[in-house]
């Protein structure tokens, strides 16, 4: 088989605060992860040599291309990221460059939940669809828009950022992401639990996320109109908990036809993180 002929390879990166992680996708599925710890640290290029060493362990001579999902503001045409969470050392850092210098591969940079919304369009819900919006639901609330089929291309990296648009008494990130359950002295996993076990207390504050979460999907709607709404993140994996509560307030919209027509559905990738970075190199 020549060289031309065989399956493209990429790196996909699930930068966190906590850990690297690096995987080659080819054909469609994960071949390889490598793990490491994100290092505790005032300097940038410790991390930066943390994520080339995290690669070495699983980059081959069939690897064409290096994504990476970053939790920060992008210049995506640059490659800069600019006050990275979770990483105090990573105010601004121009990881394309930097990460191109060292592997000699082209390198792309996107937010992670834009890299969530692109990764579901390769390889996950989106597969069928051309207008959608891949929400993260998490620790934080992120968006990625999917429009003609394309990551939908801005100035500032911004578009998405549903979670700092004005809701009740502060904004949508505070309702409709762990930090609701903050509120009640839990998590989302704790309630999981005391749901099972037929706790009336738990299934009432899922009926309210879930109403919260409604009023995002009608924002979403009233603002791109899109095909389909797909839900990601640790917290979708409590979706049948919730999602009642969620489907009876989202038919109370003033464009009913629209909300009928909507696709709601939940991510069944694992490693969404890894996928949705390699993602970016296609």
């Amino acid at each position: 088989m020549e060289n031309n002929d065989r399956i493209k390879e990429v790196i996909g990166i699930d930068l966190g605060g906590t850990t690297i992680k690096v995987g080659r996708v080819g054909n469609e599925k994960i071949e390889e992860i490598a793990v490491s710890p994100t290092p505790k640290t005032y300097d940038a290029m410790v991390v930066v040599d943390a994520i080339v060493e995290t690669i070495s362990k699983v980059v081959t001579y069939n690897t064409s291309a290096i994504g990476i999902g970053i939790p920060s503001v992008v210049d995506v045409g640059k490659g800069i990221v600019y006050d990275v969470m979770n990483i105090p050392s990573w105010k601004k850092v121009p990881i394309k460059s930097l990460l191109e210098e060292k592997l000699k591969l082209p390198v792309f940079v996107n937010n992670d939940a834009n890299c969530f919304a692109i990764g579901e369009k390769i390889y996950g819900e989106g597969k069928d669809f051309q207008h959608f919006v891949g929400v993260t639901l998490g620790t934080g609330l992120g968006a990625g828009i999917i429009q003609n089929g394309r990551l939908l291309k801005d100035a500032n990296c911004g578009s998405g950022e549903f979670c700092v648009v004005p809701y009740r008494d502060s904004n949508y990130e505070d309702y409709c992401s762990s930090f609701f359950f903050g509120k009640y002295d839990t998590n989302g996993k704790e309630l999981y639990e005391k749901m099972k076990n037929g706790d009336q207390d738990a299934k009432k504050i899922f009926d309210e996320f879930g109403f919260h979460l409604a009023n995002l999907v009608k924002l979403i709607v009233a603002s791109i109109d899109p095909q389909m709404v797909v839900f990601g993140g640790a917290i979708s994996k409590s979706f049948e908990l919730f999602k009642d509560a969620m489907f009876n307030e989202m038919m109370n919209f003033e464009y009913a036809n629209s909300m009928k027509k909507l696709v709601v559905r939940v991510s069944s990738i694992e490693n969404q993180g890894i996928y949705g970075a390699a993602a970016l190199c296609y």
